[in-house]
């Protein structure tokens, strides 16, 4: 990306994707690489939510002597839309520098043991400043507040559990924060760009993330803290989605500094990923949601996607019809009996979940179709999470908001092949790819990422585990799923009929309504 500014170009990395490498540009710049983003009301403390977003994907954790880090002339941010208006109306954004306690005279990131977080022999460590930011102005929530290092290893650091808890940091205003290192939590196996698990759905069951870790930001703060108005009784629903920027440079003085450039961006996952065409990426990342619905390239690859096409042509399944308002409703409006689809027609998936126009206090005039993930806070958390969300009748999974345990790459391969409007899942794919949870459990206290692996991941296990290693984190205690999300359930029921899944349908009273039609 170039722009100029008084006859002075500036110029950045553009790296401009998300989501584990997807971009052309990103896989150049992986500390600005935004990889997931996650939304849940949280099980302990169900009067907050949680909100978590990753970067630096496929971190070995093998990886010094400099091992992993934020970079430092970068915003990371989560942005919050809850009008409806496809722009930020609260932005959370965490600014890292570097404590570098090194002189010259040493290679290693800790010369001894490392207990604390300020234990001297941990020679580097960064610390950050959380902003919140709004239109009425900005305001400090945390400063100075130090990431956890990343896990060198048991002898290094043989309690990682305690330097995870250490780093969890009170906000102001209520909440809690983290930043540091944590296992990758998105599970899948990424063969799927192998002609769609090998041609002949043989490779499967693999989690390729399995044993690398990711950068993550985590923070919790009340409901009403997000809601338009501070009612999140009155409007529930939030759009979210991650941003990072880097300070461009000055190419006639050669000097870093510049103003700060979008690089990447990511609300839903596998979205730039699956829609976009390869030579649209790019721009998706440098833009912003209130862009998508101008976007004519954005839109006709929803409403016309490609890999239905494709599974069309390598299974023989044939492809839903088109236009695919279905998907118009789940990544560009949210879902809901009088979304505004873009052709004016009636919104195919008659149930009201996770669209702004919902909110009491939302002008539906100004109303603007934007790429988000969108979260309704007041669905209730309840004992029995299904991993397939809403296509699972479990109202408070993806694509409303999206939990750790949520199974995306399954969810998405089914609503790509119409099963969000027909209500019936394709039994040709109705194993996705056979990855069904993460390869280690999440936790149930905030911030509920698994601790990082210590484990080479060519010492993985074909099971997912690590051989000889401790998972999840160097000599601590892993976290336990006991007390994770438990997920609200109605709206029909995935029975589960040896190696197949048979939608039973039904309605439950939980303030949520659905209709599902045919597309034929």
């Amino acid at each position: 990306m170039v722009a100029s500014t008084g006859g002075t170009a500036l110029v950045t990395e553009v790296a401009d994707a998300s989501s584990h490498r997807e971009a052309p540009l990103i896989a150049g710049d992986p500390k600005v690489d935004n990889t997931d983003v996650y939304a849940f009301v949280s099980p302990d403390k169900q009067d907050t939510v949680t909100l978590i977003a990753n970067w630096l994907p496929f971190q070995e954790p093998n990886g010094g002597p400099n091992f992993y880090f934020f970079q430092t002339d970068a915003h990371y941010d989560i942005n919050i839309d809850n009008d409806g208006d496809a722009v930020a109306d609260l932005t959370y954004r965490w600014v890292f520098t570097n404590d570098d306690k090194r002189d010259g005279t040493t290679f290693l990131y800790n010369n001894g043991v490392v207990n604390n977080l300020n234990d001297p022999t941990l020679l580097f460590k960064q610390r950050y400043t959380l902003t919140e930011i709004t239109e009425k102005g900005s305001r400090e929530l945390v400063k100075d507040a130090i990431v956890a290092p990343s896990d060198v290893g048991p002898a290094s650091m043989p309690n990682y559990g305690q330097l995870r808890s250490q780093a969890v940091t009170p906000v102001d205003g209520g909440g809690l924060t983290y930043a540091g290192q944590a296992e990758d939590p998105f599970f899948l196996d990424l063969r799927v760009f192998d002609l769609i698990y090998g041609a002949n759905l043989s490779e499967r069951g693999q989690d390729t993330l399995a044993g690398y870790n990711v950068q993550s930001v985590a923070l919790q703060v009340p409901k009403s803290a997000l809601a338009l108005n501070g009612d999140d009784a009155k409007n529930p629903v939030v759009g979210i989605w991650s941003a990072t920027s880097k300070a461009s440079i000055d190419v006639k003085d050669s000097k870093d500094g510049g103003e700060q450039v979008q690089v990447s961006r990511l609300g839903n996952p596998l979205v730039n990923e699956l829609v976009p065409a390869a030579n649209q990426k790019d721009a998706f990342n440098a833009s912003t949601p209130a862009d998508d619905a101008t976007n004519q390239a954005l839109v006709n690859r929803v409403l016309t996607p490609e890999l239905p096409q494709v599974i069309q042509a390598i299974y023989g399944i044939p492809a839903p019809a088109t236009p695919r308002n279905d998907l118009v409703e789940i990544f560009l409006t949210g879902i809901a009996k009088n979304a505004p689809t873009l052709d004016g027609s009636t919104p195919p998936i008659q149930a009201d979940l996770n669209s702004q126009i919902l909110n009491g206090d939302v002008d539906p005039k100004n109303f603007v179709p934007s790429e988000e993930l969108r979260l309704n806070m007041s669905v209730p958390v309840t004992a029995n999470p299904n991993r397939l969300g809403v296509l699972g009748g479990d109202f408070q999974g993806f694509p409303n908001g999206r939990r750790l345990a949520d199974d995306v790459v399954d969810i998405e391969l089914q609503a790509f092949e119409g099963a969000a409007q027909t209500g019936v899942l394709v039994p040709a794919l109705a194993a996705g790819d056979k990855v069904n949870t993460n390869n280690v459990p999440f936790g149930s206290t905030f911030p509920y990422l698994a601790l990082p692996s210590n484990v080479a991941v060519n010492q993985i296990d074909v099971d997912g585990m690590p051989s000889g290693g401790v998972p999840g984190g160097a000599g601590g205690t892993a976290p336990t799923a006991t007390g994770w999300v438990r997920i609200a359930s109605g709206l029909g029921a995935v029975a589960f009929l040896g190696a197949g899944f048979v939608l039973a349908r039904r309605r439950q009273q939980i303030g949520l309504t659905s209709t599902p039609i045919s597309t034929n």
